[in-house]
């Protein structure tokens, strides 16, 4: 998006006023806590709107309104001590945004024996008080379950507990992704590829699921811009596309310049149209210059997925989906579908025609002449490419036969060995449940026969995006 639309985190803590003036210094204590919560959240991209502590229904109120003004993607309730459930309802139902309540001792345990030697019945009291986080968490879900508030829970040490930044942080990457996803503008150029069932897709339950916009845009509009791209930014490009790719020596000049062309006209209709993602197809009617644009889009349409605005060929918009969340998480999110199992190394090859994500390949991707696109119009330049070697994840976009989404993963490794040297993207994914169970597996949810593979193991992230998003997350291994 030009305009930017950061990640707003809505941070408070509660208590109960009663409690200030009984024991001196613990608001100050608890307040102490929150600042180093508020202090640990600023290590995270995004902006933090941190109201304090909340310890009466009246501040709930205003507190809910704050929110709301501020515009908050997501709540951490942070419980500092006993509070009243009714500091709390108020603020989280009137923003509506997903929560998640931070119960943090403030150390791992307490120190009994000094507490013990107050002798002090009032400081032992407010002593107490400033470590009974976890007494009102079970109030606290009561109240929200009843209300339908949707809440997640870290519970931990504030001091020393790594396990719980960890979470924290994945809550906020996840949320992170949800807002990116919400205000993607998506372009569909051209048309489903005719009889691929599976890829038709309801285009309103997707937006209704993630958010963000959907441009149709015109294969025409492209052919139109690649007439007016001049020699030198030919030229540019030419040169830029031998910085980025291993070009086969057999790729002909007039296949380079066409490839060019392309390609600077293609970021030109992704900026007029400010798209963080791109679906494309088109078969052809024998207008010259629009099977031209088509026929030589490969090498853009992979330069624009290595820059964080992935493209997907065959018009396929669940699984753009499904490689914009991957490069969100910073996994990548290559185009690829089922090539052939290996029972001999158990192994399933994996790849596709048209655009690879270059920024994940195994080394540099090699770019090499084809004189037919198998299925599709004309001839020309194509990649070849393996994701990294190490970690992976899939990801399948799903749309279930009762209309609604999920979200199918797996986590495997890609791993060497031989390949298909056939001017396209492959890659040797091995999964821990083994050839037969994983495909048997992943094909039972029906997803449609493309996917998105991304570098890393981000399964847990995904569930946590799933869960803000109230979408179903089916993990196969």
């Amino acid at each position: 998006m030009k305009q930017s639309y950061n990640l707003k985190i809505g941070l408070f803590g509660i208590g109960l006023d009663a409690y200030w003036p009984q024991f001196k210094g613990l608001k100050e204590r608890l307040e102490g806590y929150l600042a180093e919560v508020e202090k640990k959240m600023h290590s995270f991209d995004a902006e933090i709107v941190n109201l304090g502590l909340i310890d009466n229904p009246v501040k709930a109120v205003e507190a809910g309104h704050k929110f709301r003004r501020a515009d908050v993607d997501i709540i951490f309730l942070y419980v500092t001590t006993y509070a009243l459930s009714s500091t709390v309802l108020p603020v989280v139902q009137r923003v509506k945004v997903p929560v998640i309540i931070l119960n943090l001792a403030p150390e791992k345990a307490i120190d009994y024996k000094t507490f013990n030697k107050l002798n002090d019945r009032t400081k032992m009291t407010g002593e107490w008080l400033a470590n009974v986080s976890a007494c009102p968490v079970p109030e606290i879900a009561n109240v929200f379950l009843r209300a339908g508030i949707i809440f997640h829970q870290i519970t931990g040490v504030l001091h020393g507990d790594q396990e719980v930044w960890k979470e924290v942080g994945g809550w906020i990457e996840a949320a992170s992704v949800a807002n990116k996803m919400a205000h993607n503008r998506l372009g569909c150029m051209g048309h489903y590829y005719g009889g691929m069932l599976d890829v038709y897709t309801d285009l309103t339950l997707l937006l209704a699921g993630f958010g963000g916009h959907i441009e149709i845009v015109e294969v025409d509009e492209l052919s139109a811009l690649r007439k007016k791209v001049t020699t030198k930014e030919v030229d540019a490009r030419v040169k830029l596309f031998y910085s980025k790719f291993i070009i086969d020596k057999c790729c002909s000049p007039a296949d380079m310049k066409q490839a060019a062309r392309t390609s600077v006209a293609l970021d030109k209709l992704v900026e007029n149209h400010n798209l963080g993602s791109l679906a494309y197809f088109y078969s052809g009617t024998g207008i010259t210059e629009n099977e031209d644009a088509i026929s030589s889009i490969i090498l853009a349409n992979s330069l624009l997925t290595s820059r964080g605005i992935p493209v997907a060929g065959e018009y396929e918009i669940k699984n753009v989906h499904a490689m914009k969340i991957m490069d969100c998480f910073g996994a990548g999110g290559s185009f690829t579908e089922f090539y052939a199992l290996d029972f001999k190394d158990d192994v399933v090859l994996m790849g596709h025609d048209g655009p690879g994500h270059i920024a994940i390949a195994q080394g540099k991707t090699k770019v090499k002449p084809l004189e037919v696109y198998h299925g599709k119009v004309g001839k020309g330049l194509s990649v070849e490419m393996s994701v990294k070697l190490g970690d992976i994840t899939l990801l399948s976009v799903v749309q279930k036969t009762d209309g609604k989404l999920i979200l199918l993963v797996a986590e495997g490794e890609s791993v060497p060995g031989p390949i298909l040297e056939i001017g396209n993207t492959n890659s040797r994914y091995k999964f821990p449940i083994g050839v037969k169970n994983f495909v048997n597996t992943w094909n039972s949810y029906g997803p449609a026969h493309h996917c998105a593979a991304g570098v890393g193991h981000i399964a847990s992230k995904i569930k946590k995006l799933g869960e803000l998003l109230n979408m179903e997350v089916v993990r196969v291994c």
